[in-house]
């Protein structure tokens, strides 16, 4: 990791990355506890880990696999209504009070991101950049 993704990612936590990360988790907590969930647990797991750390990866969609297709918008459309709008909801509201500050700027782009993320996550993966 860059000096510069390190610093931003700390910065990144600070300003709120950890609590939106902390939420992807309990996402991915309830999920697996469902057991019929573990598949959305396990795409939520990997997006709260890129949700704490952010800055030096990036989101790509797969090409191929169980998440691409008509299963993958089952998928989608189920964690859309389960979980995917209330995160959506918090990168939101998150992202307004940091694009308050010209600083918070990047970090409210960064969640809007994460918000469209939080809608429709299955067939997406996140690799370095």
């Amino acid at each position: 990791m860059s000096p510069v993704s390190l610093l931003l990612n700390v910065l990144w936590i600070v300003f709120g990355g950890i609590q939106m990360a902390a939420a992807w988790l309990i996402a991915a907590v309830v999920m697996a506890l469902t057991i019929i969930g573990i598949p959305w647990a396990r795409a939520a797991l990997t997006i709260a880990l890129y949700t704490l750390l952010p800055f030096g990866h990036r989101v790509i969609e797969q090409p191929s696999g169980i998440g691409a297709g008509p299963l993958g918008f089952i998928g989608n459309f189920i964690w859309l209504v389960l979980a995917g709008w209330w995160l959506a909801l918090g990168h939101l509201l998150v992202a307004l009070l940091l694009a308050v500050t010209i600083v918070g700027i990047p970090f409210a782009w960064a969640h809007l991101k994460l918000a469209g993320l939080s809608l429709w996550p299955v067939g997406r993966t996140v690799v370095s950049a």
